[in-house]
């Protein structure tokens, strides 16, 4: 059977060779700020990207139909394989970092829905497999740029020379229990409201369905902690705060999030993780000079 490594290697050579996948050029510096080294990436073009996700925006067959899913259907030279009964695995067109994944919802589900057991189930089957950093955006304020729900994964290390697998790692030792509140923790290092939690999502977890109930405990636990809470829209839960989530085999953070970006700077889960992304040496500059760590505090939740 073929392995999900194997897979996106031989998709994402099918995908370069057909031209259906455009890797983002960056090069990469690190800024420190706040205990950590953020990884930070600056892209030389992003034009393309940019049209391509303009069209979906306005191209429409007549006038006030909904703007074009781009997961319904899929491009098939994105296609990496199943993962489950309502997910499969999806190259990201534009990507910044080699190997990075959607998890996408067959159907059509709002990316504001609460995550779900299956949701959990098609991350950890992905988790089991790679070494990865797991995210979703929960709504555009989060960075969410397309509206069907989908998580995402990119492989650890964020940066090849990086201490830790995540720089964001480099403050998780110092977690604090919240008293009461089992397994919810805050991170001293963090100024910006959040709920952060360890876990094991490993094999000897039993099964990924049987350990995709275990991570949606804490994610609800977690979103409850961090002032996120679930409103009913339909029939389906819904959040009603825009978040970011990150999620690895080993632990989980939720941040409550108020704007989408910092002096035009757009921050999405990865920033949380110590990785930012900026379209040229300006952007740099302003992050620089204003700091990761502000920049993390200045679109998220005062504490």
């Amino acid at each position: 059977m073929t392995t999900l490594c194997a897979a996106i290697e031989r998709q994402t050579a099918h995908a370069l060779a057909c031209g259906a996948l455009h890797p983002i050029e960056t090069a990469h510096t690190c800024i420190d700020d706040g205990g950590m080294r953020f990884s930070v990436r600056v892209a030389g073009n992003l034009a393309r990207k940019e049209a391509a996700r303009l069209t979906p925006q306005t191209s429409t067959s007549s006038a006030g139909e909904a703007p074009r899913d781009p997961f319904l259907p899929y491009e098939p030279d994105l296609f990496v394989g199943d993962l489950s009964p309502t997910h499969v695995a999806l190259l990201n067109k534009f990507n910044v970092i080699d190997r990075h994944l959607l998890i996408v919802t067959r159907r059509y589900e709002p990316q504001e829905a609460l995550l779900d057991a299956a949701d959990f189930t098609a991350l950890i089957a992905v988790l089991r497999e790679i070494d990865g950093l797991g995210f979703y955006n929960g709504g555009a304020a989060a960075g969410a740029s397309q509206p069907h729900k989908h998580l995402q994964m990119v492989p650890l290390p964020l940066a090849v020379d990086a201490p830790h697998v995540a720089p964001l790692e480099t403050l998780l030792g110092g977690a604090q229990a919240v008293p009461g509140a089992r397994p919810i923790a805050i991170v001293p290092g963090l100024a910006f409201r959040h709920a952060f939690a360890r876990l094991d999502l490993g094999p000897d977890t039993g099964p990924a369905d049987s350990a995709a109930h275990i991570a949606l405990d804490c994610y609800r636990a977690l979103l409850d902690a961090a002032g996120v809470p679930a409103i009913g829209l339909g029939g389906v839960a819904h959040q009603g705060a825009p978040y970011n989530l990150l999620v690895t085999s080993r632990w989980m953070l939720v941040v409550p999030r108020v704007a989408e970006c910092i002096e035009g700077i757009s921050v999405n889960s990865l920033g949380f993780a110590g990785s930012f992304f900026v379209r040229n040496a300006a952007q740099l500059q302003t992050l620089a000079q204003l700091g990761p760590m502000t920049a993390l505090e200045r679109v998220s939740v005062a504490r």
